[in-house]
């Protein structure tokens, strides 16, 4: 390696030569020091030590079980850094689940690894054996996490989290390539310019060429999401006026019986008078003789968060009828609640359902969460699993029939996604061949429980997966949190407005329109994104044969 950069030598040296417990221990530092580019932090420059450091330790292995080894172990690091918040949902009931919390955490990290391992697997079995780190390394790399992302995204249900290239969300201009290439093909240009620098250590001719060419991609990147909004102005719906409740109730409270009928009426009361209950901020006095500030136009429709309301809503006529009192005439009041429906065959169903509540008191429409969290709203293996259920009762959830196109009055047609259903990409949408429904949806409304995360990341990084489904098909997103963040996300991803976490208020806002022309992903999906990693792997792989032919006797 004698064409080196000494000090890269120098690391690259001291970590190849560890073995045993400080191997180990290296590989789940380099994880951990990646979840530090993940919301809310965003440290980006961590990735490229962490990605660096493990093509290095990759490169060093003989064989293929020490490799996925490396990215087990730097898998788990990475996600006990990064969803160790689900403990937090553990300590809702302690006294029942805090014993779970070691073993959540523990056994949470320990299976999301396996995809890191995945791609650790890929690339020792696609780069050439013995070689130095070099630029085809960091290509191969990238499409091999990418393809274990997306093989997570499915999974057993699936759990999309935390994809690596949700680092970018703090910056509006560098999420703008997801209407194309999706959040899987931001995670194939993310791991691919932090990997490759860690051609620095070899010992080939120009080692920094492929750090130069990354650092110039991204520079790209942030130029052509610049000139994307440049021209990008956020217009609103004609006649829609929202208003967003968030009423930060603690989730150990929600379900109590003595609180919960006290929880409805303050929320009724934040939809009717939000500046007399914690409030929505007010423009300050005008001074002088400067003319007085239009007042607010008045709410056209309410909008609750999932579950905001604690009963089964169907069955509770009085409620409802109290309900149709926060309803506007012109719209209504649309909000989270469970519903049931009975069965002469067997146990009644129960869904997490939205409901749509006119003024008159009449349910317009309901919709059913099709995509239920493992563990919270239903247990796999019920009968050898079911202690693990961390939510009220000990039944599952039932699943709707999927993604829907509602009509209520008043709105646009839009796309009801209920808690972490707005993480799975090219899935917030009915697809052709799935529905009859139309029109095409002109929005997204997500509503949320966060509280299960308190104070954490979690909300954070929920929030993160949501703008960028708005980035990737082209429609803007309301977001109704029970204790945040609630958000109005425009189509190109970026906030309109924002109740933080933690805080107790609503949000009066218009309706952003959507880009009328359809973005390319939202056409293809995750096609283009899969095309570039598989590019991505031939020409890595293409690299270390040309560099074994170049090194080869007949060549010297």
């Amino acid at each position: 390696m004698s064409g080196a950069p000494s000090g890269f030598r120098r690391l690259h040296d001291g970590a190849v030569g560890l073995t045993g417990w400080r191997r180990r221990g290296l590989a789940v530092g380099l994880g951990v020091l990646a979840a530090g580019a993940l919301p809310p932090l965003h440290i980006v420059i961590f990735l490229v030590p962490a990605f660096a450091g493990l093509i290095w330790l990759i490169a060093s292995r003989p064989n293929l079980r020490g490799a996925l080894a490396d990215g087990w172990w730097f898998g788990a690091g990475h996600a006990a850094a990064g969803t160790f918040w689900i403990s937090h949902s553990l300590t809702i009931d302690l006294a029942r689940h805090g014993w779970l919390i070691p073993i959540a955490v523990v056994g949470f990290a320990a299976v999301l690894g396996l995809f890191p391992a995945l791609a650790a697997g890929i690339l020792h079995r696609l780069r050439r054996t013995g070689a130095a780190p070099g630029g085809g390394d960091a290509l191969i790399l990238a499409a091999a996490w990418t393809i274990s992302e997306w093989v997570q995204g499915w999974l057993f249900t699936g759990f999309p989290w935390n994809l690596m290239g949700t680092v970018w969300t703090f910056a509006d201009a560098m999420v703008q390539p997801a209407s194309a290439v999706g959040i899987y093909g931001l995670s194939l240009f993310t791991v691919w310019a932090a990997s490759a620098p860690a051609a620095l250590a070899s010992g080939g001719r120009r080692p920094w060429l492929a750090s130069a060419f990354a650092a110039a991609f991204l520079a790209g990147v942030w130029g052509g999401g610049m000139w994307r909004l440049a021209g990008a102005e956020t217009a609103f719906a004609p006649g829609v006026h929202l208003r967003l409740v968030q009423p930060n109730i603690a989730q150990a409270d929600k379900w109590r019986s003595g609180l919960r009928a006290g929880h409805v009426a303050r929320q009724i009361e934040m939809s009717l008078n939000p500046g007399g209950v914690d409030g929505v901020p007010q423009p300050s006095p005008e001074q002088g003789d400067e003319p007085k500030p239009d007042p607010a136009p008045e709410p056209t429709h309410i909008i609750w968060a999932e579950t905001a309301v604690p009963y089964v809503l169907g069955r509770e006529p009085v409620l409802l009828r109290a309900l149709s009192h926060a309803a506007p005439i012109k719209g209504a009041l649309l909000t989270g609640s469970l519903r049931i429906e009975d069965r002469s065959d067997g146990p009644p169903r129960v869904y997490n359902s939205l409901y749509a509540v006119e003024a008159s008191g009449r349910v317009a429409l309901t919709y059913d969460k099709h995509h239920l969290v493992p563990f919270g709203e239903y247990v796999p293996f019920q009968d050898w699993l079911g202690f693990l259920k961390i939510t009220q009762g000990r039944g599952n959830f039932t699943p709707g029939p999927g993604p829907r196109v509602l009509e209520v009055k008043g709105l646009p047609p839009f796309s009801p996604l209920i808690c972490y259903e707005v993480i799975f990409p090219h899935a917030v949408l009915p697809r052709p061949g799935e529905t009859l429904e139309e029109p095409r949806a002109r929005w997204l409304l997500n509503l949320t429980n966060d509280a299960w995360f308190g104070v954490t990341p979690g909300p954070y990084q929920h929030l993160a997966a949501a703008r960028l489904r708005s980035v990737e098909e082209g429609l803007p997103l309301v977001r109704v949190a029970n204790t945040g963040i609630s958000a109005i996300i425009d189509p190109w991803g970026r906030t309109v407005t924002a109740l933080g976490l933690g805080e107790a208020g609503a949000i009066d806002a218009g309706l952003p329109e959507p880009i009328e022309a359809r973005t390319l992903f939202s056409r293809i999906g995750n096609t283009l994104a899969l095309v570039l990693a598989g590019l991505f792997a031939a020409f890595g792989y293409l690299a270390h044969r040309r560099t074994d032919t170049d090194e080869s006797p007949s060549r010297a």
